[in-house]
């Protein structure tokens, strides 16, 4: 591990949103790749609170009217704390990404929980992922709840393999090479490779909002499946606000 250190204390100055909001300091950052990081927040409003795998926060960066949707990668609620993974997904005046660089620990976190969460379809007999940096995270923990005899595919994208994190479930690599991550039809034509079997499954959809839409076409058109099969989490899409 590699935390990032920060000399510098809290500012001590009375927020509200730290007696409204639940939060937590930054205890470690890690770098993963050269371009994903893993911040756990931790304190007491922490500890007890019920998460499930495929739970997504909005952080407070800022202002209250400033959020920011991550993925919870992992955590222990009597340990009182959770794991974020924070992707740069190459937007430069992005304000999620602005805040991720600043972060130090011991910085203090405030969120609100996303209701609209990814869940695992608990009675599928296998299961399909794809997406690209930005799903790892949620892909994740959806991963490790995924019982050992339950099949999983899928495919992972990353700009390059040095990209990567490491998920709890092998799915196919694939690396973009400066290709851009909307609209992406190698992230498709990948999943349209993989060799599914006959019977239905689900499928969980994240990343980039217009590359989701066109798999998901893919998967009713080409093979035929049921919409209400496919879960999908939109995060990010080049333009639009709140959404870079």
């Amino acid at each position: 591990m590699n935390p990032v250190n920060d000399s510098s204390p809290d500012n001590g100055r009375f927020d509200l949103s730290r007696r409204l909001l639940p939060g937590g300091h930054i205890q470690e950052i890690e770098e993963l790749t050269p371009t994903s990081r893993r911040m756990r927040l931790a304190g007491p409003k922490l500890a007890g609170l019920n998460w499930r795998p495929g739970d997504h926060i909005r952080v407070r960066i800022g202002s209250m009217l400033t959020l920011r949707t991550y993925s919870v990668w992992d955590f222990d609620s009597a340990q009182g704390w959770i794991d974020l993974v924070l992707f740069d997904h190459g937007t430069p005046d992005s304000i999620g990404l602005q805040w991720a660089e600043n972060a130090r620990t011991g910085q203090y976190v405030t969120f609100v929980r996303d209701p609209r969460a990814v869940r695992l379809t608990g009675d599928a007999p296998w299961h399909l992922f794809a997406g690209e940096e930005s799903a790892a995270a949620g892909f994740g923990a959806l991963l490790r709840a995924v019982p050992a005899h339950v099949p999983v595919f899928g495919v992972h994208q990353a700009g390059t393999e040095a990209d990567h994190i490491d998920l709890p479930r092998p799915l196919t690599r694939i690396a973009r090479h400066g290709t851009p991550a909307a609209s992406s039809r190698q992230l498709v034509d990948a999943v349209a490779a993989l060799d599914l079997p006959d019977t239905p499954g689900a499928a969980y959809l994240a990343g980039e909002a217009r590359t989701i839409q066109m798999i998901r076409t893919h998967l009713v058109n080409d093979r035929g499946w049921n919409r209400r099969a496919i879960s999908t989490k939109p995060f990010w899409t080049p333009g639009k606000r709140g959404m870079d």
